[in-house]
């Protein structure tokens, strides 16, 4: 086994453990993380969202019940948002254009972990019913074609905006994760889907790893030391990304 398989085993479960500990199914990491080691381009995309449908429904189903979930909100997203993520899905950016929009989006989780983005506990915008269909559309859109959930985006929005509590923004965020994984997942298989046969010993050691960030995440715990040591890792890697 070569040095960079075993490099890959260890970091897809710590992604994994770090994104779901806030709800998060941990694409953009996934990605990045695929896109480093030097993964195909046709490879990357689908392992990412196949990876992100199990650590995001893990993340769910351990913060549902950490509070009241925002269903009115959620609906108002995701009805939008899974068409958008199809059709996103079904196109197909340049390798070069594709690295940078990645490296640009994971400045997100790097300001999320970071502790950056503000959070309000008061609506600082009242919501209009135009307001998250719109979010849904542009949010889901891009996550097809990058081949992520969305929630790196989505739940520092909602939290700056004050729509939804930091627990409750987890669970919103995972499950709206886990439905535009599939939406976009199933988009990208119009093309020729390639699927590594190492996928399938990654998938146990991330869903590992999510479960036990979910867990862990869903009961209070807050490693901020750790979280700011990824989002250095994320911010370098970013860097890295958009440079080329």
């Amino acid at each position: 086994m070569e040095t960079w398989d075993w490099l890959l085993y260890f970091l897809m479960p710590i992604a994994a453990f770090f994104y779901a500990s806030v709800g998060h199914g941990g694409a953009s990491s996934y990605l990045m993380i695929l896109a480093l080691i030097g993964f195909a381009p046709g490879e990357i995309r689908p392992s990412a969202l196949i990876l992100n449908m199990f650590v995001s429904i893990i993340s769910f189903l351990n913060y549902r019940k950490s509070g009241v979930f925002p269903l009115k909100l959620f609906l108002s997203l995701v009805v939008f948002s899974i068409p958008a993520a199809y059709l996103g899905g079904t196109i197909l950016l340049d390798a070069g254009i594709y690295k940078r929009v990645l490296g640009i989006l994971l400045l997100f989780p790097v300001m999320r972990f970071a502790g950056i983005f503000p959070i309000s506990d008061k609506e600082k915008i009242n919501q209009k019913w135009w307001m998250a269909p719109i979010l849904g559309v542009l949010i889901g859109l891009l996550s097809g074609m990058i081949g992520i959930g969305g929630g790196i985006i989505l739940s520092p929005i909602i939290l700056m905006l004050g729509w939804a509590g930091v627990k409750e923004t987890a669970a919103l965020s995972a499950l709206f994760i886990f439905l535009n994984s599939v939406a976009g997942f199933l988009g990208a298989s119009v093309f020729h889907i390639e699927l590594t046969t190492q996928l399938w010993i990654i998938l146990p050691l991330t869903v590992a790893g999510g479960a036990l960030g979910a867990f862990l995440g869903a009961k209070k715990f807050s490693p901020q030391l750790l979280k700011y040591l990824l989002a250095f890792v994320l911010l370098f890697a970013a860097v890295k990304l958009i440079i080329g």
